[in-house]
């Protein structure tokens, strides 16, 4: 009997911990901003094959030419890519230059995507393997990168691009340029 009340006291010990954990977390302010840790560095060296007949890959060379870029990594098979495509073209429109870097994707897969949602990419590099992906501190696709005209990541919007975004990566573009 006293070892079955023990046990009893444990579990109740326990449980009031977890809830005193939890009611902890819930109490805490809500954070939207996932802070990366490449911004302020150089993007690393790589040398990616073009992605698509039409377009040359990309290199971080490319990307150290003087003009600020926003650089996409998406693919073919991402439905929240094909959802950005508008925004895409709206930020194209206001003058952005922007470069994608397509993951884990077929050329003919990336085409057909392109064909049906659009092309605002001046350059198409094909990362086969996720290795730039995974180098600059993307997770998932679709994310955004400004990218100063020295190669330096200055900014980083993680997942799809909305209506309401396009002003905040324009400035963040008009920033990078100084």
């Amino acid at each position: 009997m006293k070892r079955l009340r023990l046990v009893l006291w444990g579990v109740v010990a326990v449980v009031a911990c977890l809830f005193g954990l939890f009611a902890f977390q819930l109490s805490r302010p809500k954070d939207d901003v996932v802070v990366s840790a490449m911004i302020g560095k150089p993007m690393p060296q790589f040398d990616l094959k073009p992605s698509v007949a039409d377009r040359p890959g990309l290199s971080t060379r490319d990307l150290m030419d003087g003009k600020p870029k926003l650089v996409n990594v998406f693919a073919s098979w991402c439905v929240p890519c094909a959802a950005e495509a508008e925004q895409l073209a709206a930020l194209e429109q206001n003058g952005a230059v922007i470069v994608g870097i397509a993951i884990r994707d077929r050329p003919q897969d990336v085409a057909a995507f392109l064909q049906a949602y659009g092309n605002p990419f001046t350059r198409i590099g094909a990362d086969d393997i996720s290795e730039v992906q995974l180098s600059i501190g993307s997770s998932g696709v679709p994310e955004t990168f400004v990218v100063d005209g020295k190669g330096i990541i200055r900014y980083q919007h993680i997942g799809d691009i909305r209506a309401e975004n396009i002003p905040q990566l324009l400035q963040e573009l008009r920033k990078a340029e100084s």
